[in-house]
């Protein structure tokens, strides 16, 4: 069962365990998130955002087209505020920043920055913690292109921990999986009403934490 974080007549809320796509993609041996839920709810959903398939957390569905229209247009007026925990590599030495770095497709599945002929992208970041040569941040995507937190901190010099497209193979190949959480979601509902939904830190992306810092104490 995927768990629900909250559900209305417009909406439903869930938190995406890792490693589901969000929607149906190439491979069709395992079912996406969408699918998955529409069955355990019974009944069509709508996609109003989408969540890489290694990340974690909050992701929100419209239940009927109207809410569908109404929720994009907050998505594409940028009036949805998205918060994301993840685990870097290196010590980041600002506290807190703003990554300006235009994205572009690349090939094999990749982005990349491209002053020239890249989309102009925002990611804002704080320091949470730094935990020997690892540093835990809270980002905000202002801008919502396609793997734009794992590009911005991989253009900074610190890829995300365990990131499959973005820094050494052989080093993110010794972690779990990608440690990236949509944790937070404030979004104005249809009803009027901008509720906060939350998804706590998964087992796995804490028992990686805890393990880091244990190693440091």
């Amino acid at each position: 069962m995927i768990p629900v974080i909250h559900a209305d007549d417009d909406v439903l809320v869930v938190d995406k365990p890792a490693g589901v796509a969000t929607i149906p993609g190439y491979d069709r041996r395992a079912p996406s998130l969408l699918e998955r839920v529409a069955e355990q709810v019974g009944q069509r959903l709508f996609v109003v955002h989408r969540l890489d398939g290694p990340v974690s957390g909050v992701l929100l569905f419209a239940r009927h087209a109207a809410a569908h229209r109404a929720l994009s247009m907050a998505f594409e007026a940028r009036r949805v505020e998205k918060t994301y925990l993840a685990l870097a590599h290196g010590v980041i030495e600002p506290e807190h920043g703003v990554i300006e770095a235009p994205l572009r497709k690349f090939g094999s599945g990749r982005m990349g920055v491209d002053p020239r002929r890249g989309k102009a992208s925002t990611t804002t970041f704080r320091v949470l913690e730094r935990i020997g040569p690892y540093t835990l941040v809270e980002a905000h995507p202002v801008t919502g292109r396609r793997h734009q937190l794992r590009v911005h901190f991989y253009h900074l010099g610190h890829p995300l921990v365990g990131d499959p497209l973005y820094g050494d193979v052989d080093v993110q190949s010794r972690y779990p999986r990608l440690l990236l959480h949509a944790h937070r979601l404030q979004v104005p509902l249809p009803d009027g009403r901008e509720p906060t939904f939350t998804a706590p830190l998964p087992a796995d992306f804490r028992a990686v934490v805890e393990a880091l810092r244990a190693e440091g104490a």
